[in-house]
Formats: structure tokens, C-alpha cells, sequence
């Protein structure tokens, strides 16, 4: 989520040769992988005739297929590419954005608030917006989440296409036309039903090909304790193996950020709100085919999450302990030298042969794939029901919408195209993507949280708390691009360094946004208690989730879930 875990795409770096070459073996694995992928957008294009097929897959996911949907799109291979990287450059720190920075998000979002998204029957977390502030504050998200969502396709895309570049030598504009194409053809003819199917498929080719670094890096090593001891050995002045011990100030750690950053910054506000308003994922639960489902979705895919280090932040210490130098960290790498980024192909580069090596890099392609497949199903999604039908066809036929989304489909896909090669010749493009996701995903947390919370919030308190919320963002994150030692102020302290900055300035934006809305609202008119019914807490009976044993209830697999959460965090202190 920091562009400092991206230096990949600071600057063009004309790449020496490929890292790996790959066999007869290998070629043919990737080429099943896209023929497969077709294939099932063509089978799939039948089952998508309405607008609830087309966009929700006919609300009829389980909550096993809903869940491992919700985790695999944001288990891309910039997940795999860039945390591996920053768990080689900060160590074991790195794990916070996969524990506190996801598990009781996706928890609070399945026990809390999926009951009102999943009631009211909305298609987007705009549509959720609409419904209970009115069309203003709609609009506002819906803008901001569309332009989001292709802009960040696009640096996906950039980023397949530069990994393939540099790690198999394939050329540049090459790759960016077939991962385009791909894309494009299976969600234009399946539509979110194709995305979910894939998105599935991906989640288990990726933890396959992923897996073989782990298991055969700690062999290698000795264990989790020969791994940490030829760590020691390698890097003696630095404590690379404790999640929490080296938090108690901003300069014990790596990442210039202290315990506050990481508790509030990152779990109550960053991750919150990324879990329960950014419709990237939540759009993927929404397709469950009842309450219960909808609820136990995020629940599972936070049992998933709790173990995606295994395969994501492993091989990042597992390189610390077996590569023979600590790699360049700068924005332009030097002639002849890796970068953080490369961590993950040069692992690949010395467990995986022929054949294994092919699954290795399949399961890359898989996941930048999923994550570009999931931004332009939403940006279709938002598009068509949130921007084109209040604006410009109120009124139109449910086939008028597939029509549009298909096309808007192929268009988005087609402006992502356009920010990639934009992504080319942008010194900062990392750095300017993290800060529209902090603009768009805390202020919009604050607003639904209230939303759902709180009755007595207006129209107008709704719209002014969020433009507000946003403005404070950009505007302090302007401060610290004008003068870097402004971000001392935003961060309270002179040892912060730009993660500290990136959560920090969460919280403040997070207070402006509810501090602007509660004011509004008490001053402007609130919606009649009628209006609000299914979607403000207290005025929305809850369904009964069916007479199941408390072994088959969301709350208890929560709990198991959460007690689990708390045992890794103790045991990895």
C-alpha cells in the first residue's frame, strides 16, 4: 500500500537480461492458464442474461465461493511482489497489513455491517450511499471510486507487464496487450460471475505456485528457527522476527512508525474502511445467495487471510537468511543489482526447475490478473448503476444496463490501458495511487460508518463530511510533497517516516470527515425514521439467519477466528 515497497515503477530500468528462462514445459503451463480463463468467460456468457446476473451473479454464491472471491481479489501478485519485498526491506513488520490490517476488518464487516448492505439489496457501496444520504454524496464516491479503481487496473496491468520484462525478457507492449485482451473478453461475456469464477481459480493456482518457495526455502534453512538464526547471522544490527517489540517508538524500527500508527492508523481506520466500504471486495459478498452467507464470506476469507503470509511475507525473511546481499532499496536501481521487488524472481529463480517454475509464474500472472479483473468489475458496476442510470437513463430497461456494462467493460478496460502506459512515464505513480486510496477509503468509512450508526445524519451532513474528509487528505498530503519535514507535524514525530505519514493522516482525515458530518447534520434537517428503515442500525430488524447450531453460526467462527488473530500476534511478538 506505500510506494516505498515499489520502486519497480519509479523509473524505467532497461533490464539486463531475463532473471529466469523458461522451458517448452513452462510456456505450455502459462498458455493453458489463458486459454482456460477464455474459456470460462464463453461458458459462463449464457448464465448472464439479467442485471442481477451480469453484475451480482444472480446473488447466488455460496458463502465458501463468496469468501475466497472477497480474498482473491485483493490477493494479487502486487500483493505478492510488493509485500514480499517489503518483508525482505522491514522483516516480520510487514505482517501487520495481513493481521490488524485486515482480520477484524473483515470480521467487523461480517458480523456488522454486511446486514445493511446485504438488506437494502444495493449493488455498490454508492448505491448504499444513495440510498441513505441521497444522490449528493453518491455522486461525489461514485466519481472518485471509478476513477480509482482504472487508474489502479492500469498500474496492475504495468505491473504484469514489467515483471514479465524484466523476469522473462517478454516484450513490454506484449504483455500489456494479451493481459488486457484476456481481461476484457472474460468479464465482458460473463460479467462479475466470470470475475468470481476466475477470481477462485486464481485464488488456488496461486497458492500452489507460491508455495513451493516457503516449503522449500525453510528446508533449506532448517526450519522457522534455522531461518531466523542465519537472519541474525546475516543482518546482526536488526530485529527482523518480532511483529511487535520494536514498535515503542518511531525510531526502534524500520518503518519509522510507532504502535499508534499501526493500531489506529492501520486497524481502526486504513484497514476498516478498505474491508467494508471499498466495493472492489465488498461487491464480491454482496453476490451471496442469503444473509447467512453473506455474513460467514468475510469470516472465511479472514481465516484465509490470517495464513496468506505463509506465502507472501515468508519468502521476503526467507530471502533475508539465503541471498548472499541485502538488496538495492532506491527508486533507480543500479546497473547489475535487484531491487526489493525481485525478492519473489530470484526465489523462484532458486527453488523452482522446469515445470515448477512454470506454476511459479503462472500463479504471478493469476494474480495480477485477479486484481485487475476485480477494479474493472467494479468500475462497470459503480459506471453503470451509480453514474449512467441516475444520470443519463433513469428509466432504461434491465437489458439497456447488461448492454452498458458490457461495453463500459471493454471501455474500462481500454482506460486502463491508457494509465499503464501512463504509469510508464510517471516518476511518482505509486506514490500518487496510495494517495488517491487514502483520499477515497478513510473519509468514506467515516461516512457509512455514521451512516449506519446513527440516525440523526443528513443529506447534506453526508456529502460536506466527506468532501471535507477528502479535502483534509489531499490537502495534507500537498503539505508534505511541498515540504518533506511538514510530515513531523502529521505524524507527531521528527523520526516518521512516510508509512507513519500514510497512517497518520488516515486518522486525521477520518476525524475531519465525522467531525464536518456530526456538525452539518445537527444543524440540517435529518430523514424521517420511515426513510431510514433497513439501513441505519436500530431502525433495521434483523433476520433471522435460519435454526442452526451455534457450530454453524457467524459468531462463533468469528470468535474462533479472532482468538486465533490474538495467538499469532502473542506468538510472534
Amino acid at each position: 500500500m506505500s510506494t516505498l515497497l515499489f520502486p519497480l515503477f519509479a523509473q524505467e530500468v532497461a533490464p539486463a537480461k531475463p532473471l529466469l528462462p523458461l522451458s517448452a514445459v513452462d510456456i505450455i503451463i502459462i498458455i493453458i492458464y489463458f486459454g482456460f480463463v477464455i474459456g470460462i468467460g464463453f461458458y459462463l456468457k449464457k448464465f448472464t442474461k439479467t442485471g442481477e446476473e451480469f453484475f451480482m451473479a444472480g446473488r447466488d454464491m455460496t458463502a465458501w465461493v463468496a469468501g475466497l472471491a472477497f480474498l482473491s481479489a485483493n490477493l494479487g501478485a502486487l500483493e505478492l511482489l510488493g509485500w514480499a519485498g517489503a518483508s525482505y526491506q522491514y522483516g516480520i513488520l510487514a505482517v501487520h497489513w495481513y493481521w490488524i490490517g485486515a482480520v477484524p476488518a473483515m470480521l467487523f464487516l461480517g458480523l456488522v455491517m454486511m446486514p445493511f448492505y446485504y438488506i437494502c439489496k444495493t449493488h455498490s457501496v454508492p448505491g448504499y450511499l444513495a440510498l441513505r444520504y441521497g444522490q449528493a454524496a453518491s455522486m461525489l464516491s461514485a466519481f472518485s471510486f471509478a476513477g480509482m479503481t482504472v487508474l489502479m487496473s492500469g498500474v496492475n496491468m504495468f505491473a504484469m507487464a514489467k515483471v514479465m520484462e524484466t523476469v522473462l525478457g517478454w516484450d513490454l507492449n506484449f504483455s500489456i496487450l494479451v493481459s488486457s485482451l484476456t481481461v476484457a473478453v472474460y468479464v465482458a461475456l460473463g460479467g462479475l460471475l466470470s470475475a468470481i469464477f476466475n477470481e477462485v481459480l486464481q485464488f488456488f493456482l496461486i497458492w500452489f505456485g507460491a508455495l513451493l518457495i516457503p516449503i522449500l526455502g525453510l528446508i533449506e534453512t532448517g526450519g522457522w528457527q534455522g531461518m531466523v538464526d542465519r537472519i541474525h547471522k546475516n543482518f546482526p544490527g536488526g530485529d527482523y522476527t518480532h511483529a511487535w517489540r520494536t514498535l515503542g517508538s518511531f525510531d526502534d524500527n524500520p518503518m519509522g512508525i510507532n504502535w499508534c500508527g499501526i493500531v489506529f492508523g492501520l486497524g481502526a481506520i486504513l484497514a476498516m474502511g478498505y474491508w467494508t466500504t471499498d466495493f472492489l471486495v465488498v461487491q464480491r459478498v454482496l453476490t451471496a445467495k442469503d444473509l447467512r452467507a453473506a455474513k460467514m464470506a468475510p469470516i472465511l476469507g479472514a481465516a484465509f487471510k490470517m495464513f496468506v503470509p505463509i506465502i507472501v511475507i515468508l519468502p521476503g525473511l526467507l530471502g533475508l537468511a539465503v541471498l548472499p546481499e541485502k538488496l538495492v532499496g532506491e527508486n533507480v536501481a543500479v546497473a547489475g543489482q535487484h531491487t526489493y521487488n525481485d525478492v519473489l524472481p530470484l526465489m523462484l529463480a532458486r527453488y523452482c526447475g522446469p515445470g515448477l517454475l512454470g506454476l511459479g509464474i503462472t500463479a504471478l500472472i493469476a494474480g495480477f490478473m485477479s486484481g485487475m479483473a476485480g477494479n474493472v468489475s467494479a468500475f462497470t458496476t459503480v459506471w453503470t448503476y451509480d453514474l449512467y442510470k441516475p444520470l443519463f437513463n433513469p428509466k432504461g430497461a434491465d437489458s439497456d444496463f447488461v448492454t452498458m456494462g458490457r461495453w463500459t467493460t471493454v471501455l474500462g478496460v481500454l482506460i486502463s490501458i491508457g494509465t499503464a502506459y501512463l504509469v510508464m512515464h510517471a516518476a511518482s505513480i505509486m506514490d500518487y495511487v496510495q494517495a488517491l486510496f487514502s483520499f477515497f477509503i478513510s473519509p468514506l468509512f467515516g461516512t457509512v460508518l455514521l451512516g449506519m450508526l446513527w440516525k440523526r445524519g443528513t443529506p447534506a451532513g453526508g456529502f460536506w463530511g466527506l468532501l471535507a474528509g477528502t479535502i483534509a487528505s489531499i490537502g495534507m498530503w500537498a503539505a508534505v510533497k511541498y515540504d518533506h519535514n511538514n510530515l513531523q507535524y502529521i505524524a507527531l514525530s521528527p523520526h516518521a517516516k512516510d508509512m507513519a505519514e500514510n497512517m497518520f493522516r488516515s486518522i486525521w482525515c477520518f476525524l475531519a470527515t465525522v467531525i464536518i458530518t456530526v456538525v452539518v447534520s445537527l444543524l440540517t434537517t435529518p430523514k424521517k425514521d420511515a426513510e431510514l428503515h433497513g439501513l441505519v442500525m436500530g431502525l433495521t430488524p434483523q433476520p433471522e439467519e435460519g435454526s442452526y447450531p451455534l457450530i454453524h453460526r457467524p459468531i462463533f467462527w468469528a470468535g474462533i477466528i479472532f482468538a486465533v488473530f490474538l495467538l499469532l500476534n502473542f506468538i510472534f511478538w
